[in-house]
């Protein structure tokens, strides 16, 4: 059976009528930038986001470069994030003239490590990027603690966790800033490229909103140089219509997730591999944007190829897409290394060499899981290298 990672027909058909009406409620009202449908759809995410207020941009990466912006972050700064992550993290700091400084993350999350946080900290920091990475918050009670006591901004990167929640509160409502994308393949995926900036505060709130179009307030008049962050009316009323599904598709993304964890447990601790399925901490829901797990060589497994590596292209071979995020951690990216030296990451370098994700997306059929967790087993069972 043919199982592709992520099918965005299945989600957006069904609502076709839907989007093709709001669609059209852009089209004649000829507001194709900013406007009604916007100011909504903010209201609105705001809401599911539990903070004050909610800034429409451009994309997730675009929400990380206003945050930076407006909290003056620049030359001579230095910002804590992750190594292991998607690159807009670390690449919008880089972006305003700052310092990425990586480091580690916590094996059983996949998030960033307090402990290295706090000893990464110097006199130049000025800001803390966590990630909430594949759907389940990180640490933020010991991360906010940390970022109070030394006076650091936090950035939460929301981009794969819209919906998830820690200690009950919304993942990005804690920092400073939230940064959120729309990029199809999340869990509110619009159809094209979107994001969303959240925060507390007015102030944070009125500068990035003015940042995003330009720095102009009124229209021609500028106090500070911004640049061009708009989300698109279309992009905005579309992800209106998909939003009370949000929910919805969510749970189905879970469902898949403690399928997987009840289907594979059993054949963890083999003689040629070991896996290492994804865990759900205490106090957090993992919304399950992607399903991690890890791959090692057990005591039996005789090949120059790592058994991820076997994995996917086993998979491959019977039509079964998986996807490594991410092979190789920034802090060994060579666009990086100006920005160095970096030391060894050990939790960060061995993600890159042992992860995979699997199909999760919630239109996937029992059928199509079915499928997939046999073929895990039977590579397993079987220890093929």
């Amino acid at each position: 059976m043919k199982v592709p990672l992520l099918d965005v027909r299945r989600q957006n058909l069904p609502i076709e009528v839907d989007l093709l009406s709001a669609f059209r409620r852009v089209l004649e009202s000829g507001q194709f930038i900013l406007g009604r449908e916007v100011e909504q759809f903010e209201r609105d995410a705001a809401e599911v986001a539990g903070t004050h207020y909610a800034i429409g941009v451009s994309s997730g990466t675009d929400a990380i470069l206003l945050a930076l912006m407006a909290l003056d972050i620049g030359a001579g700064d230095e910002v804590i994030c992750p190594s292991f992550t998607f690159f807009a993290t670390a690449g919008c700091v880089a972006r305003v003239g700052a310092r990425p400084v990586f480091v580690d993350s916590q094996s059983e999350s996949f998030n960033i490590d307090p402990v290295s946080i706090e000893s990464a900290i110097t006199p130049r920091t000025k800001a803390i990027i966590p990630v909430h990475l594949f759907g389940q918050p990180a640490d933020m009670e010991e991360i906010m603690a940390i970022a109070r006591r030394r006076g650091l901004f936090v950035i939460e990167d929301v981009a794969q966790a819209f919906g998830a929640s820690y200690a009950g509160r919304p993942a990005g409502s804690f920092g400073e800033f939230g940064t959120v994308s729309f990029f199809p393949s999340k869990n509110l995926g619009a159809l094209g490229d979107g994001g969303l900036l959240t925060t507390n505060d007015p102030e944070l709130a009125e500068k990035a909103a003015r940042l995003r179009n330009h720095g102009a307030n009124p229209k021609y008049y500028h106090s500070m140089i911004g640049g061009n962050f708009r989300l698109d009316a279309v992009q905005a009323a579309l992800l209106g219509v998909k939003l009370p599904y949000l929910a919805e598709y969510t749970a189905g993304r879970q469902e898949h997730l403690s399928e997987y964890n009840r289907a594979l447990a059993k054949v963890r601790g083999g003689e040629a591999v070991e896996l290492i399925l994804p865990s759900v901490l205490p106090g957090r829901t993992h919304i399950a944007n992607q399903y991690t797990l890890r791959v090692r060589a057990a005591k039996g497994w005789n090949s120059a190829e790592s058994p991820r590596d076997a994995l996917r292209r086993f998979l491959a071979e019977r039509d079964i897409a998986a996807e490594i995020y991410y092979p190789v951690p920034l802090h060994k990216q060579e666009c990086f290394q100006a920005f160095g030296p970096y030391g060894e990451l050990p939790a960060a370098e061995a993600m890159a060499r042992e992860v995979i994700s699997l199909p999760v997306f919630p239109e996937m059929t029992e059928e199509e899981q079915a499928a997939v967790t046999q073929a895990v087993v039977e590579f397993c069972e079987g220890g093929r290298p």
